[in-house]
């Protein structure tokens, strides 16, 4: 491979795996350029440390895509927090960060445990086999959102339906954007219903405390980017968690058995598996060397996470599935910097209490049929997931 060709390799996988080549390209030249229709270049980094170092460092390297292209001011930009820089950023997060501390979102566990148990009923009335990805995986993020929000209870088969088709790429790009524009206008009219009468979710607490400092456009916008970042994520952790699980019988007893183990197992199937494969693009603002290459002002910068959470440099055996490990620190998966994931506690606690609660209802439960993987995604996945008890 020259550096005359884009490869796709950063979003590609062979199973649980990311594609040899990704290991190739992090041993020999870790800050790799590709050229990109237009003779513009693209850096792609892989190693831990490097990743790192471009996440957590805001002064040098830019998240604001609109502003770097020109399509205005990160204000008019709809990609949410992690497409916006300082100080924009920093007072869009002030308002979001006290209502992700784990005190505040502990509150949530009785209801994720509830709904947990709720959608295994309905696993259970319908009888096996089941589709794990339709009956389990792909509604359960969208509830938790909605407790997270307060979507009222009478909206949220609807919001359901919604926040799911936004992620059904099958159907084409139209379609895809219509279910964008849907969730929009959803979370824009909730805004302004939230803002007459508050409640006692996210968006009723931000308006009692801020609603004088926030728009309904920009509260919408805030809770559009809880919902992209906190869906797809965690149905593909949920399934491919299980799957994997599925296929270790010894690891899946020890959930069931052993109280806390599923912490251990939740972070390392989390670096495991980066299901965000890569992190949003980032922009040098200045002429800068990075692992000796030097790269230009305005040129992007990609950090494959499922690369740097491979590194042998982080620890031994990456390759394989170590809970409990010790490594050189913490994996990548939730991103670093002022742009880690707010919601990493809320995703760590959903998977846990999923994990365990399907183990322990279904002990028997196993894999009944192929499973189709994702060929090609940012977010990598499953399709389906056939079990059976």
């Amino acid at each position: 491979m020259t550096d005359s060709e884009f490869p796709l390799v950063q979003f590609m996988r062979d199973g649980f795996d990311p594609d040899a080549e990704l290991a190739r390209i992090r041993a020999e030249q870790p800050v790799f350029p590709m050229a990109i229709p237009g003779g513009q270049t693209v850096y792609l980094v892989t190693r831990w440390d490097d990743v790192r170092n471009v996440l957590g460092d805001h002064e040098r390297f830019s998240n604001d895509f609109a502003g770097v292209i020109g399509l205005g001011s990160s204000q008019e930009d709809p990609g949410g927090l992690g497409f916006r820089d300082p100080p924009e950023h920093t007072r869009l997060r002030r308002f979001l960060t006290p209502e992700f501390t784990v005190r505040r979102l502990r509150r949530l566990e009785p209801r994720i445990e509830a709904m947990v148990e709720e959608h295994l009923d309905r696993m259970e009335a319908k009888g096996s086999p089941v589709d794990l990805m339709e009956e389990f995986a792909l509604p359960l993020p969208s509830l938790v959102v909605s407790e997270l929000l307060g979507v009222p209870y009478e909206d949220r088969a609807d919001f359901v339906k919604i926040s799911t088709n936004r992620f059904d790429f099958t159907a084409g790009p139209e379609a895809s954007l219509q279910a964008v524009n849907d969730a929009m206008a959803y979370l824009t009219e909730l805004v302004a219903r939230e803002r007459r009468n508050p409640g006692e979710g996210l968006l009723g607490q931000l308006l009692r405390d801020h609603g004088d400092e926030l728009d309904d456009r920009t509260l919408a916008s805030m809770a559009d980017g809880l919902l992209t970042g906190g869906h797809d994520t965690s149905t593909s952790m949920l399934a491919l968690g299980t799957l994997w699980l599925l296929e270790n019988p010894e690891q899946a007893a020890k959930v069931r058995e052993v109280d806390g183990y599923v912490n251990d197992v939740v972070e390392e199937l989390l670096r495991y598996m980066t299901v965000v494969q890569v992190a949003f693009p980032r922009f040098a603002r200045d002429d800068l060397e990075l692992h000796g290459q030097l790269i230009k002002k305005g040129e992007l910068v990609l950090c494959s996470l499922a690369a740097a959470n491979r590194d042998p440099n982080l620890g031994e055996d990456m390759d394989q599935v170590r809970p409990g490990r010790a490594t050189v620190g913490s994996h990548l998966s939730f991103g670093h910097g002022i742009h880690r994931c707010l919601g990493a506690p809320l995703a760590q606690m959903e998977m846990r209490i999923a994990y365990r609660g399907l183990l322990r209802r279904f002990p028997g439960l196993h894999v009944a049929g192929e499973v189709p993987w994702r060929k090609l995604a940012i977010v990598y996945g499953v399709d389906k997931l056939p079990v059976a008890w």
